[in-house]
């Protein structure tokens, strides 16, 4: 029996991230849905903001208890942190004109999820209003405990594996 082998974590990880690109990209944001579709998409958005926490939650902790695991996981989940928020913040700017500044388009939304989160604001998109105020509060906490713990993490994680393929193994002795 001729069994298909699993890719690599590495391809893995990186088809999750494409997919998680495409998904933004193609998520519906339009203007005119009715309230109740609203309220359904909010729901949804907020349980897909508790999944992905509990899910970093698990990738940290699995990365302490061992060291070797594949790191891609702690990617995935940044990548899909910040593509939601950028997806959030799209979808406030749609939604409600005149609670962001500057922000009109995926991509603007996304260089300020980033800005967001890198913390290096450059002023040419800013919260106007008072929900995407508050909807950046939230951002910026969920930036600090979760995306950049995780970063931390996996940083601390690459430099630790880096350091023990770069030592090199004692010789051996002659005649020992």
């Amino acid at each position: 029996m001729n069994r298909l082998r699993r890719p690599p974590a590495a391809v893995r990880h990186a088809f999750a991230c494409l997919a998680l690109v495409t998904a933004y990209t193609a998520a519906p944001v339009d203007a005119g849905p009715s309230s109740a579709n609203l309220a359904l998409r909010w729901s949804v958005t907020i349980a897909m903001l508790a999944a992905l926490a509990f899910a970093i939650r698990w990738e940290a902790l699995r990365q302490l208890r061992e060291p070797d695991a594949p790191l891609g996981g702690l990617v995935v989940g940044i990548v899909a942190g910040v593509l939601l928020f950028a997806l959030i913040d799209f979808a406030v700017a749609v939604h409600r004109p005149g609670e962001f500044s500057g922000l009109e388009t995926r991509i603007d939304a996304l260089y300020y999820a980033l800005a967001t989160l890198l913390t290096v604001g450059f002023g040419d998109v800013t919260a106007q209003g008072q929900l995407a105020r508050g909807l950046l509060c939230a951002q910026m906490v969920f930036n600090t405990v979760v995306l950049a713990g995780s970063a931390s993490l996996l940083a601390h994680r690459v430099t630790a594996r880096a350091g023990r393929s770069g030592r090199r193994r004692p010789e051996p002795k002659p005649g020992g």
